[in-house]
């Protein structure tokens, strides 16, 4: 215990220091290549954050525990939106009202989170992701990525360069943010395996939420330097990587089994409960956010048998 002890704490350290140097190496890029903030957020960044998803969820994949895989993408995502938007939405509703310039394409952005949770959803109601279904999947994010990048033009401009340095950040960001996730994650799975807890249990809650750290820890470090465009865009991207990008790659090599139905259903639901989060308006963000948050709570509980 005293291992996996030290192994977490040492991982949350790297997970908020990484965070820290990749928002400030994504601020860099966004202002060099004249695009918004928003947008990096929704690739750059949402790209850099999903990569425990996709490590992790291959690796089980591979190795026999479809499970695992599945429970940590379904769960990530709904940890995208229930957990870490929503704390976003509490701490600093202002960063997610609709009328600010920084928010510039935020709507578009949640529309097509929500386009290819739908599509993600229809394809895995079958009960098996085949290699069609991948495929299917890869298309879908590429007409995704073409859609935004179309709108690359940033309204305005964000004064910190600092010329390579800003490659040199978001790389050691990505970098210190990865290997932080992978060793509170493996921290935590070796104490619920101790535990004897169930595999899509452990995918769905302590795996899910230990992949999810470096979307919270990105964005509330986002958000306290006022990058709400980064912040947000973080995590709608995040969650269309998860299901389009991750999952098709892997439906790609093998398919994967996907009869937890009812958790499909929950996941779209509090997707939605991305909608009135970033449009309700500061006054109303803050007790919506409240709401969805208590939601995640008693669901989780509900999961591991606590409710």
């Amino acid at each position: 215990m005293f291992i996996e002890a030290a192994l977490f704490i040492i991982g949350m350290i790297l997970l908020i220091k990484g965070a820290d140097l990749f928002v400030g190496g994504g601020r860099g890029l966004a202002s060099r290549f004249s695009i918004s903030p928003a947008l990096i957020g929704f690739t750059v960044v949402a790209f850099g954050t999903s990569l425990p998803e996709f490590v992790v969820s291959a690796n089980a994949a591979l190795t026999g525990s479809p499970g695992i895989a599945t429970g940590n993408i379904i769960g990530s995502n709904i940890a995208n939106i229930a957990l870490v938007l929503a704390i976003c939405g509490i701490l600093n509703p202002a960063i997610l009202n609709p009328r600010d310039p920084k928010n510039s394409g935020i709507g578009k952005q949640t529309g097509l989170m929500l386009g290819g949770t739908a599509l993600f959803c229809i394809l895995a109601w079958t009960g098996t992701l085949s290699i069609g279904s991948g495929i299917i999947l890869l298309i879908g994010f590429t007409l995704i990525l073409r859609s935004l990048w179309s709108e690359r033009e940033s309204e305005e401009e964000i004064q910190t360069r600092r010329g390579y340095l800003d490659y040199i950040l978001t790389a050691g960001g990505i970098a210190a943010v990865i290997i932080g996730a992978h060793l509170v994650v493996t921290a935590a799975v070796g104490i619920a395996i101790a535990l004897q807890i169930p595999a899509f249990i452990i995918g769905m809650t302590i795996v899910a939420v230990g992949t999810s750290l470096p979307e919270l820890a990105t964005s509330i470090v986002a958000i306290t330097k006022g990058q709400s465009g980064i912040s947000v865009g973080n995590l709608l991207g995040s969650n269309i990587f998860n299901l389009l990008f991750v999952m098709g790659i892997i439906a790609i090599i093998t398919p994967i089994p996907l009869d937890e139905r009812g958790d499909l259903l929950i996941m779209a639901l509090f997707s939605l409960a991305a909608v009135p989060i970033t449009m309700a308006g500061e006054k109303l963000t803050r007790l919506i956010s409240v709401a969805v948050l208590i939601g995640y709570v008693v669901y989780i509980s509900h999961l591991t048998g606590l409710f």
